[in-house]
């Protein structure tokens, strides 16, 4: 079973449409291939997408995942495990997980979801809390670390590749899917914040470059290490919208190149930390997908089964240009040859 992470710390890289669009197009290509999607976002955003997005009633549709019993998300397994935080209970994964093309008739049926859950926001000083009790014995915070890994193992077997979607925090719930993955995906934009988010990330994740050695025994990294767990490695950083900032004399083209300087030096400095030794290997380009974009979120549906022409959106006629819906199925499809 593979398990990548689409992740930064820094909101509006298009971490979720990315993710949508790349499950949907890894699932459709590997049609014997089994994916799981799970949504550790109290926004939720990704698991609307795959229930059907604005047109098709996404929103609603994930109210009724969280109206089961029990509650078929990310939330209703954490509203589980906190009454045995340190041992995993007997459960049954299936219950918490929903099958998009059951609502979202435009999703692979090779695709399973956990739902993401606003609960998750209520749940975190809880789980944070619990994950700092000193109990002789016993690493609490690993225990609670492990929630997701504890999820995981008994459907191992069940699904080939394991997407988790994380919102740009550093809380709780973000660490767990962190500890349960083994390879990063770091989506960018070409600005300053990108740059500092990238290195934000680093220090987060791995322990590089904390400001004073006080912070270092609190790091996520020294925890994990203790606790002889291995930490993911950076597998793709995604430059995205790169096409707004096309020509040699923009000032974002300075940006672009600091942030390749700048994961140059990691990878010389820590190679352990990547799955990849040179730039141009672990770097790909994402275009703006524009108009297109914003049609296929709105209608849930990934970008190879979109038409072109005019279509409704909420009652509205909206172009999208078959050229440019050819050239954003070939961006993705050069993007899952590099993930996966």
């Amino acid at each position: 079973m593979e398990r990548i992470l689409s992740w930064n710390n820094k909101g509006g890289t298009g971490k979720t449409s990315l993710a949508f669009q790349i499950i949907c197009e890894f699932a459709h290509e590997n049609p014997e291939k089994k994916v799981l999607a799970i949504d550790v976002c109290p926004q939720a955003n990704l698991s609307e997408l795959l229930l059907g997005g604005l047109n098709q009633g996404g929103s609603d549709n994930l109210l009724k995942r969280q109206g089961t019993s029990p509650r078929a998300t990310i939330g209703g397994y954490f509203q589980m495990r906190l009454p045995s935080p340190y041992t995993a209970p007997a459960f049954t994964a299936a219950d918490y997980i929903t099958t998009p093309v059951e609502f979202n008739k435009y999703i692979p049926g090779n695709i399973d979801l956990l739902c993401g859950d606003p609960l998750l926001e209520l749940q975190a000083n809880a789980i944070s809390t619990l994950s700092n009790n000193q109990i002789p014995g016993t690493n609490t915070w690993i225990a609670i670390i492990d929630w997701l890994n504890d999820f995981l193992t008994p459907i191992e077997d069940e699904y080939d590749v394991v997407v988790f979607d994380a919102n740009p925090s550093f809380s709780i719930y973000t660490q767990i899917a962190i500890a349960a993955c083994q390879k990063i995906i770091l989506p960018v934009m070409a600005d300053d914040s990108s740059r500092r988010a990238i290195q934000n990330a680093f220090s987060l994740v791995y322990g590089l470059k904390l400001p004073s050695e006080i912070y270092t025994r609190y790091a996520f990294a020294e925890k994990m290490k203790d606790a002889g767990k291995s930490l993911p490695k950076v597998h793709m950083i995604l430059k995205n919208r790169l096409t707004q900032y096309m020509g040699p004399a923009s000032a974002y083209a300075t940006v672009l190149s600091a942030i390749d300087r700048d994961v140059d030096a990691l990878i010389k400095s820590h190679p352990e930390i990547f799955t990849f030794s040179r730039v141009e290997d672990g770097v790909a380009n994402v275009r703006d997908f524009q108009t297109t974009g914003v049609v296929s979120a709105a209608r849930g549906c990934p970008f190879y089964e979109l038409n072109s022409g005019r279509l409704d959106i909420l009652g509205q006629r909206v172009q999208v240009k078959e050229d440019y819906r050819l050239n954003c199925i070939e961006n993705i499809r050069q993007i899952v040859s590099k993930v996966f």
